[in-house]
C-alpha cells in the first residue's frame, strides 16, 4: 500500500508531466521561431526565461525519473541507464536520451564484432541479437572480446583519459564522453562495461580510491574468490589489465581488500555525483553555482538525510535568496530545509539556528526596500562616468570582450575584495567608476573604468545571462530589456550617441 508521501510524489510527478506536456510544444516552437536567421539576436529576454521554464520543469520529471530508477531492485544493473539521467538532470536543455546514447554505444559494438569476427570467426558473441543479456563464461573467449574492444576502443576511435582537462564537468557526462572520445576513469569505465556485457563478458564496477576499476573474474562461476581472482582494468588507461599490486602502484597507497570489491548502481552514480559536487565547488567564475545546486539536488535524491550537504544546500540557496531579484521562494525553501535538518540532528542547533536567525533577517530587509534604485547619469556624483550598459567594451589587460549591464561611480565592494584584486595599484584605485560586465567565457565581472576600452569589433557576448538584462543585439550594442531601463534610464541615449561617434566614424573612414 502507497503512504501519503508516495500518493503525493506520484501526484506532483503526474501534475508536472502535464504542465511540461502542456508548455513544452509552445516553449520550443516559440524558442526555435527566434533562434532563426533574422530573429536570433532579437527577443533576447523572452528566451532566457523561456529556458528557464523549460529547465525547470524537465528537471523535475528527470529528477523524479531518476528517483523511480533507485527503487529498482538491486539486481537491475542498468548502470549507463542511471548515468544518462545525471547527464540529463545537468544539461535539460540538452537533446540526450539513453536510446540515441545506446544507439552510439551499439555502433561501437557493431565495429568491435566486425574486429572480433577476424579474431575469431566462431565466437559466440558474434550471435548475440540486440537486447541479449548472454554472458560466455570461458576465459579465453572473453579475453578475445577484450582484445578486440580494445583495438576498437583506443587505436581505432582514439578514445583516451583526459590527463589535459581532467576536472571538466564534460567528463562526467556520457553524452559528451561519446562526441569528444574522452573522460575520467568511471565514465570511461561505464562506457567499457557497457560495451563488454553486451558482447558476453561480465566485467563489475570497482570503486576504487582515486581512480575508478573494472574487475574481470578469472575463477570459475560461483567459486569463493578473493580479490587476487580477478584482474583489474583501467578504462581510463586505454584497457590496461591490472593486478592487486599494480593497482596499488597506480594509486601509489596500499588499500585494503574491501576496496576491491563490486559496488551497485547507487554507489557508482553516487560517486559521479560526488565528482560533480566537488567541480561544482571549484566554479568560481559561475555566479549561479549552477553545477554546485544541480549536483547537491541529485546527491540529495540518492541520500536525502546527508546533514552537512543539507547545510550546504541551505546556504547556497541563502546565498542566491539575498539577491535583489529572486523572490521569496529561495527563502522559504533554506525554512524547509533547515527544518529537516534540525529534525534529522539536533547536534546541528547551532548552525541551524544561525542561518534561520539570517534567513529570518533577510526577509525583514526585503519588506523594508522600496523599488529599485534608479542611476541618472546626469546626477553629480556619477559625472565621472564614461560607459553605458550595453556597450560592447575589450579589457584593456586580459583582452577579453563583454557587455556592460551596470555601473557604480565607484568601487562598491568591501575591503577584503579589494585587497585581493589588488585595486590600490590602479593609478585611480578604487575612486573610478566600476562596471558590472557580462564575459564572453560565461563569467560576470567587476572591472575598473580605466581598464576598458571600446570595442572596435563589437561582437555578441555569449554568456547565458545576456538575456536576463537585455532584449536585442543590434550589431554594435544590446539594447536593455524594460527592467534594466528603469534602473538606468539615461544610458540608452548615452549608447546611441557613442554608436554614433565610434562606429559610424570608422565606417566612414574605411569608405
Amino acid at each position: 500500500m502507497e503512504s501519503e508521501s508516495d500518493q503525493a510524489s506520484t501526484s506532483n510527478l503526474q501534475e508536472i508531466q502535464k504542465t511540461e506536456e502542456h508548455v513544452k510544444p509552445y516553449l520550443v516552437e516559440a524558442i526555435n521561431q527566434f533562434q532563426t536567421v533574422g530573429n536570433c539576436r532579437k527577443a533576447l529576454t523572452w528566451k532566457y526565461y523561456a529556458k528557464k521554464i523549460l529547465y525547470y520543469l524537465r528537471q523535475q520529471k528527470i529528477l523524479n525519473n531518476l528517483k523511480a530508477f533507485l527503487q529498482q531492485p538491486d539486481d537491475y544493473e542498468s548502470y549507463l541507464e542511471g548515468a544518462v539521467y545525471i547527464d540529463q538532470y545537468c544539461n535539460p536543455l540538452s537533446d540526450i536520451s539513453l536510446k540515441d546514447i545506446q544507439a552510439q554505444i551499439d555502433s561501437i559494438v557493431e565495429l568491435v564484432c566486425k574486429t572480433l569476427r577476424g579474431i575469431n570467426s566462431r565466437h559466440p558473441s558474434l550471435a548475440f541479437k540486440a537486447g541479449e543479456s548472454s554472458m560466455i563464461m570461458e576465459i579465453e573467449l572473453q579475453s578475445q572480446v577484450l582484445d578486440a574492444m580494445n583495438y576498437v576502443l583506443y587505436d581505432q576511435l582514439k578514445f583516451k583519459g583526459n590527463r589535459m582537462d581532467y576536472y571538466n564537468a564534460l567528463n562526467l557526462y556520457m553524452h559528451q564522453v561519446l562526441i569528444r572520445r574522452t573522460g575520467i576513469p568511471i565514465s570511461m569505465s561505464l562506457l567499457y562495461l557497457t560495451i563488454a556485457r553486451q558482447l558476453g563478458v561480465p566485467l563489475e564496477p570497482v570503486n576504487f580510491p582515486s581512480h575508478f576499476l573494472l574487475r574481470w573474474c578469472q575463477g570459475a562461476e560461483g567459486a569463493s574468490l578473493d580479490i587476487f581472482d580477478y584482474i583489474y582494468i583501467d578504462a581510463f588507461g586505454k584497457g590496461k589489465q591490472l593486478t592487486v599490486k599494480e593497482c596499488e602502484y597506480l594509486i601509489g597507497q596500499h588499500v585494503t581488500a574491501a576496496l576491491y570489491g563490486v559496488v551497485n548502481v547507487k554507489k557508482v552514480l553516487q560517486r559521479m555525483v560526488g565528482n560533480l559536487l566537488s567541480l561544482g565547488k571549484r566554479e568560481g567564475i559561475d555566479q549561479s553555482y549552477q553545477l554546485l545546486r544541480d549536483s547537491l539536488d541529485l546527491y540529495l535524491a540518492m541520500y536525502p538525510d546527508q546533514v552537512q550537504l543539507l547545510l550546504l544546500q541551505a546556504r547556497l540557496y541563502f546565498h542566491l535568496g539575498i539577491w535583489p531579484e529572486k523572490s521569496f521562494c529561495l527563502v522559504l525553501k533554506v525554512l524547509d530545509i533547515l527544518q529537516h535538518i534540525q529534525t534529522l540532528d539536533p547536534g546541528q542547533h547551532g548552525a541551524v539556528g544561525y542561518l534561520v536567525q539570517h534567513t529570518l533577517e533577510h526577509i525583514e530587509r526585503k519588506k523594508e526596500e522600496v523599488g529599485v534604485e534608479v542611476k541618472l547619469r546626469s546626477h553629480e556624483k556619477h559625472r565621472d562616468v564614461c560607459y553605458s550598459i550595453g556597450l560592447i567594451m575589450k579589457h584593456k589587460r586580459y583582452g577579453y570582450n563583454c557587455v556592460i549591464y551596470g555601473w557604480d561611480p565607484t568601487c562598491m565592494m568591501g575591503h577584503e575584495w579589494i585587497r585581493n584584486m589588488n585595486v590600490h595599484s590602479l593609478p585611480h584605485g578604487h575612486h573610478q567608476p566600476f562596471y558590472n560586465v557580462l564575459v564572453e567565457d560565461g563569467s560576470c565581472r567587476y572591472a575598473a573604468q580605466e581598464n576598458l576600452e571600446y570595442n572596435v569589433e563589437p561582437q555578441e557576448i555569449s554568456h547565458p545571462d545576456v538575456g536576463r538584462y537585455f532584449s536585442e543585439f543590434t550589431g554594435t550594442h544590446y539594447i536593455p530589456n524594460a527592467e534594466l531601463e528603469i534602473r538606468y534610464p539615461e544610458d540608452l541615449e548615452s549608447v546611441y550617441e557613442t554608436v554614433q561617434n565610434i562606429y559610424s566614424a570608422k565606417k566612414e573612414d574605411a569608405e
